[in-house]
């Protein structure tokens, strides 16, 4: 029998048996797609780069991956075990062969990882594509370590396929609380006074300690292991995607690609091999279609961690 979760408890833990309905809303692909839009916006159960092999080509505007780092982990029960760094770089090797040429001519691809595969991915992302940048999250959380320092970063690679490619700055300004506002002929200069404070609207740099890991509170929260938050593909998925375009995520997890993208009114398609996963992917896109609002993202702004005004809008 489950254990009965606090009542502030919102993690979802929807068993396979429990959401077989969800279950059977995901598609299997196993004959070659001639139009995409006969698998747009759904979840695909299967091995990724068999699937791969099976979609046209050019049909993603954008690709957001989250591999299997090359570490030991336990994703329900399928074992990932840490290889030596060959063979995780022909793993690597193997999966960006079958992912380049799904993306449009003036798509983005961005590729999650920690400091160990980033060394790896980094290398072989810069053979097949236009490396544009390197970002560093804070993950705020991280097992401590008695002989070495505690793991507190991931980084995300960005590339794209040729020099002509969508990036909507505008999108992903972040709001920073101003500490000393400079006026101008009594003005305010770069600043904004609003209800909730004075703010500026910045750039955003390669740098992000504006992001919460998803924890047992908030309603995106699932039992995988590794989940990104929403926020964080959110700023991914502004950035380097308009509205109607498609985004793919070849190793989807709990969903967070593809919830996000339908939040921001992309077309997704999401590959995941695990039926679990697939089942709390499809639950929260459920959960998506009356609820579109994303922590730490309102009124059209990424708000720094913690800040009154995002704690206001039910964000982080």
């Amino acid at each position: 029998m489950a254990e009965k979760k606090a009542p502030r408890n919102k993690t979802i833990t929807t068993s396979v048996e429990e959401g077989r309905l969800f279950l059977e809303r995901c598609i299997r692909i196993e004959q070659p797609v001639t139009d995409i839009n006969t698998v747009l916006d759904k979840t695909v159960i299967g091995d990724s780069i068999e699937v791969m092999n099976r979609l046209p080509e050019a049909f993603a505007d954008l690709v957001i991956v989250d591999p299997p780092y090359n570490l030991y982990k336990d994703f329900n029960g399928s074992k990932f075990s840490k290889t030596d760094p060959g063979e995780y770089e022909e793993y690597t090797r193997k999966w960006l062969s079958s992912v380049k040429p799904l993306i449009r001519e003036t798509g983005s691809i961005y590729v999650c990882c920690d400091w160990e595969s980033s060394l790896i991915i980094g290398r072989v992302l810069s053979e097949m594509f236009k490396v544009r940048n390197r970002i560093t999250w804070q993950r705020e959380k991280g097992r401590g370590a008695s002989a070495n320092w505690k793991n507190g970063m991931e980084d995300i690679w960005f590339a794209t396929v040729s020099d002509h490619y969508t990036f909507n700055l505008d999108d992903v300004k972040v709001r920073r609380k101003v500490i000393a506002p400079y006026k101008s002929d009594g003005k305010p200069k770069d600043w904004n006074e609003t209800d909730a404070g004075r703010f500026r609207d910045t750039c955003p740099s390669n740098f992000w300690d504006d992001i919460s890991i998803p924890f047992w509170s908030m309603p995106e929260n699932t039992a995988h292991p590794t989940q990104k938050p929403e926020k964080l593909l959110a700023k991914l998925i502004l950035a380097s995607s308009n509205k109607g375009d498609v985004v793919f995520d070849p190793f989807a997890g709990s969903g967070s690609t593809p919830v996000t993208a339908y939040k921001l009114g992309r077309h997704y398609l999401a590959v995941e091999i695990n039926e679990q996963y697939c089942v709390w992917g499809e639950q929260r896109l459920e959960m998506a279609r009356d609820n579109k609002t994303i922590q730490g993202y309102a009124d059209g702004v990424f708000w720094e961690r913690n800040t009154f005004a995002v704690q206001k809008n039910g964000g982080q």
